[in-house]
């Protein structure tokens, strides 16, 4: 029998941060500050973007796609955890563990394709700038965006489908605070061999290659910043890209971590505290790195608070 059989009428006992209680009270209030300040954060970027007209440009686009999916991703899990934290039942139904970890995998996916995306949007701005407007024109845009969407969503139909489909045995005690691809496959009663190589290979697709076409495009445009001869336009091509290589190292960094170190090293605490970082601390930190290191997004802001939008 698979899981979904067996499990249906079952909840899962998420055993989180239990056996250290005088961390629960911290916690809480840790999740909810980050997760407030990331739906404050994210929406602001995506107004301001969408009402002032300067911002109206492909890499403000593809930055809207960022936010909004840091939203879905953040609302996905912190609700939950919040609950669950302040109650000594620590329980979540089975269905509410599949949608997490459908709904989670897919966003978490989308990210890793959409941060490589946007280090092609400013290769073409740095790199081939008399043709930008061309290349990224609205069409292709979109088109990439899409296929950011889609990679994600087939890579979680694939793999958390294939996790589902393991025997528990009566298993239901997931030691973690969500319900994630790692921590239900130590639930399994039967070899996940299979599996952890399918984990390994997903982990390299979506994990390993972005962020070594980011890499090499950022190598790319360092050489051609670095060929400009004018001071001010070469601080803003480093302004806007650090932006984003900020961004992709937090991010790929945690979930490298988290997904590519072998099993048997594998700390449960200290893993747990990491998926912490990256599910509630990451989101939040998206816009903060944009609005403060983007000269053009800290204008739009003043102009918003001024009303001047």
């Amino acid at each position: 029998m698979g899981l979904a059989n067996e499990s249906s009428l079952m909840d899962f006992i998420l055993l989180g941060f239990s056996d250290h209680p005088h961390l629960e009270a911290v916690l809480f209030v840790f999740v909810l500050f980050f997760y407030l300040l990331t739906l404050v954060g994210n929406f602001t970027i995506i107004i301001i973007s969408y009402l002032d007209p300067p911002l109206h440009t492909p890499m403000y686009f593809f930055l809207i796609n960022l936010s909004l999916l840091d939203i879905c991703f953040t609302t996905s899990l912190a609700p939950q955890t919040l609950v669950n934290l302040r109650r000594p039942k620590k329980t979540i139904t089975y269905g509410g563990c599949v949608a997490q970890l459908y709904i989670s995998l897919a966003l978490g996916s989308t990210e890793c394709i959409l941060l490589a995306v946007m280090a092609l949007d400013r290769y073409v701005a740095v790199c081939k700038p008399l043709h930008y407007v061309v290349i990224m024109n609205p069409r292709l845009c979109q088109q990439l965006a899409s296929i950011s969407w889609l990679s994600g969503l087939a890579n979680s139909l694939i793999h958390a489908t294939f996790t589902l489909q393991l025997p528990l045995c009566g298993n239901h005690r997931l030691d973690h605070f969500i319900c994630e691809v790692p921590a239900l496959l130590k639930l399994a009663c039967v070899d996940t061999t299979v599996n952890e190589l399918v984990l390994f290979v997903v982990s390299v697709l979506f994990v390993v290659i972005p962020p070594a076409l980011i890499s090499i495009s950022y190598g790319f445009i360092t050489q051609a910043v670095l060929r400009i001869k004018s001071v001010e336009a070469r601080h803003k091509a480093f302004s806007t890209c650090s932006s984003h290589l900020t961004v992709v190292i937090i991010f790929y960094g945690t979930i490298i971590y988290m997904y590519l170190q072998p099993s048997d090293s594998y700390a449960q605490d200290q893993g747990k505290f990491i998926s912490l970082f990256y599910t509630m601390v990451t989101p939040t930190l998206n816009p903060i790195i944009y609005t403060l290191r983007n000269k053009d997004m800290k204008e739009a802001l003043r102009k918003l608070l001024s009303g001047k939008l």
